[in-house]
């Protein structure tokens, strides 16, 4: 260990003598990635500064003189001048040691009643309820865009499909707004997950409170906190609100992914549906015909590093016995990446939508095939009576024969007894989607229902948002 670091204290020198080995400091240190909650280290410093004074366990000096010294090394961290030291282990060490050094003995109390324990579980619960609003905001902004595409395409219609086959023509704002109700559910889990964080763990110190008149109630109203915690021994060892964030990161990448996967599918010369701008467009280093997605391609493959890191930090927490454990610094990493990781993403994949154009004609093209207005055709003989199932071996007949004998569907639906001539209307461009009426449906009628319903949700989580 080098005399520089000799010369600053840990915060347990009292009971260890040794000035600790350089390979502990490096494998135990996390400022480099928990610098970050400076802030709000800051923050929730400046509260519990003013409950001990509240108390009377700071006289009014003492408190003005640590507020000044707190307000003084968030300047310095804001302006890049904060001076770290190789004993820094973390951010609340180096915020500490700075505020000791400004106010002296006063800047020694400001641990008092406090471990670090609780004091990392705060600062993590007021960076996630910060930042995860900020990723559910961006979520929303996506959702905006994909419900102004879907009334911009009006009554454009493509093929819906099921294990990558044609199945029944859909309208195109219909297949829109299935990927904008994905993220509905996905800024409702943030809401949910982001409650479930808003306590306050401050109080609880290294697990069991403290025997000093401390007022957690207080801290907890005046960070804005709903709640307080109730177990102490439960407040510094919750990190469920950081396995539920990183599963609602993870499943929101996931859809991010299905939606990217059919970016890459549809702007393929094989299906052409969709034509990619230039500016949310890459080409390539050697084949300079090439326009490529590589925001779809990136939002698909970023799925897996947000998986790795909820299935990661799960495995993390499923040995670990109450209360806290060193093991638990490994809850910011993966959650730092996967909320920066969704950030870029939502951001890019916002852009690459809101100028996507469709190619509609093809899309039309490709949903009159004959053989997608299969399932009209057995809906036509159920209501004329025939039991289900036979009706869809009847059409399901017609289907192989024209593919077997190359005879046109409308030829033989015009001889079939059962149909006849005047089931060909289920065969006209668009008729398929047109005849969708069912709630919830692919057609016009339901659209137009859906449509208010999805204003309606929306409107909801953006009052939430507090946009």
């Amino acid at each position: 260990m080098s005399d520089t670091a000799g010369e600053s204290r840990t915060l347990w020198h009292g009971r260890i003598t040794e000035a600790p080995a350089d390979e502990l400091m490096a494998f135990t240190v996390s400022l480099p990635f928990d610098r970050r909650l400076a802030g709000d280290d800051i923050e929730g410093s400046r509260a519990h500064v003013a409950m001990l004074a509240s108390v009377g366990l700071l006289t009014e000096e003492e408190r003005s003189l640590v507020m000044a010294a707190l307000a003084q090394a968030e300047k310095e961290l804001l302006a890049g001048t904060f001076v770290f030291q190789p004993t820094d282990e973390d951010i609340h060490t180096a915020i500490e040691r700075r505020v000791t050094e400004l106010a002296g003995p006063a800047g020694a109390k400001l641990h008092t009643g406090r471990s670090r324990n609780d004091q990392v579980a705060l600062d993590l619960r007021l960076f996630v309820r910060r930042e995860g609003r900020d990723l559910a905001r961006r979520i929303h902004g996506l959702q905006l865009v994909l419900l102004e595409r879907a009334v911009e395409m009006g009554d454009a219609y493509l093929p819906g499909y099921t294990h990558l086959q044609r199945a029944q023509p859909v309208l195109l704002a219909h297949h829109l707004l299935a990927h904008v109700w994905a993220f509905v559910r996905d800024v409702d889990r943030f809401g949910d997950a982001l409650h479930r964080a808003d306590v306050s763990p401050l109080g609880a110190g290294a697990l069991a409170g403290s025997s000093l008149p401390l007022d957690p109630d207080k801290v907890a109203a005046d960070l804005g906190f709903h709640a307080r915690f109730q177990n102490s021994i439960d407040a510094v060892s919750d990190r469920d609100f950081v396995a539920e964030l990183l599963f609602t990161c993870a499943l929101t990448q996931i859809h991010l992914s299905r939606m990217g996967e059919e970016i890459v599918l549809w702007t393929s010369e094989e299906f052409g549906f969709a034509r990619l701008a230039d500016a949310y467009s890459t080409g390539s280093s050697m084949l300079p015909q090439k326009k490529n997605p590589d925001i779809a391609e990136l939002a698909r493959g970023k799925a897996g590093r947000l998986i790795g890191d909820l299935t990661g930090f799960l495995a993390t927490l499923k040995g670990l016995p109450l209360a806290y454990n060193r093991d638990l610094q490994e809850d910011k990493e993966p959650l730092f990446d996967a909320f920066d990781t969704l950030a870029l993403t939502l951001n890019a994949v916002t852009g690459m939508m809101s100028t996507v154009t469709f190619d509609v004609e093809r899309m039309r093209k490709a949903a009159d095939m004959p053989s997608s207005s299969a399932t009209d055709l057995a809906e036509d003989l159920v209501r004329r009576g025939v039991p289900f199932r036979d009706a869809h071996g009847i059409v399901g007949s017609i289907v192989r024969q024209s593919l077997e004998r190359g005879i046109p569907i409308d030829e033989l639906v015009m001889t079939e007894p059962r149909l006849g001539p005047e089931a060909l209307t289920h065969l006209e461009p668009g008729a398929a989607v047109r005849r969708r009426s069912s709630p919830g449906g692919a057609g016009p009628g339901p659209l137009a229902a859906q449509l208010v319903a999805v204003h309606d949700r929306l409107a909801a989580q953006k009052a939430w948002l507090g946009e």
